[in-house]
């Protein structure tokens, strides 16, 4: 995963209502009713079927860390996915959408400025548009270099050409060197 991939799963959590199941025992359980079987659970997870039976029946107190992380991701991935939806379609359709980060900025500029990329900080709310085009990216497997490219463009129109009124020669903005990127929507 990506640093803008990883923005909008924080940003996906930060949405929850709820806090999601914390014990090993609520955690197999809450998987075993969203998929059914527990060899379902257990395909997903990389473990046998008895040992989701065990850790659901609570014979088995802890799972090796590694299984660990596996069932926190899936929990965190299948829990309330209709408040994210909600989100993330208010952002897409009215709400737009808040980039903080730390990056270097590269652009091209008209000949007699400077064009030279420097780290700056910035937070910048994006209007609904940026945050259509980001969603569906990402829904269609975009890369990392293509969902930069789609924050890049917001940051011109907003951030550098300031919706039009300044900055018109500016091109090709991207964004390298991220020190960090959050995104709140």
């Amino acid at each position: 995963m990506g640093e803008i991939e990883d923005a909008i799963e924080r940003a996906d959590r930060e949405a929850f209502t709820r806090e999601p199941p914390k014990t090993l025992k609520a955690q197999i359980g809450y998987l075993l009713k969203q998929m059914g079987s527990a060899k379902a659970v257990a395909r997903e997870l990389g473990v046998t079927a008895d040992s989701v039976n065990r850790y659901r029946r609570g014979a088995r107190k802890h799972a090796r860390a590694d299984v660990a992380a596996k069932i926190e991701d899936a929990v965190r991935t299948r829990w309330q996915p209709q408040v994210r939806k909600r989100r993330q379609r208010q952002a897409a359709t009215t709400g737009g959408i808040t980039v903080e980060t730390r990056a270097r900025f590269g652009y091209t500029a008209p000949v007699g400025t400077t064009d030279d990329g420097r780290f700056r900080r910035l937070t910048v709310h994006l209007p609904a548009t940026y945050a259509q085009r980001l969603f569906d990216a990402r829904d269609a497997g975009a890369s990392e270099r293509e969902m930069r490219g789609i924050v890049a463009d917001g940051l011109k129109d907003v951030y550098f050409q300031d919706g039009g009124s300044r900055a018109m020669g500016l091109s090709d903005v991207e964004i390298n060197d991220i020190d960090y990127l959050d995104l709140d929507f």
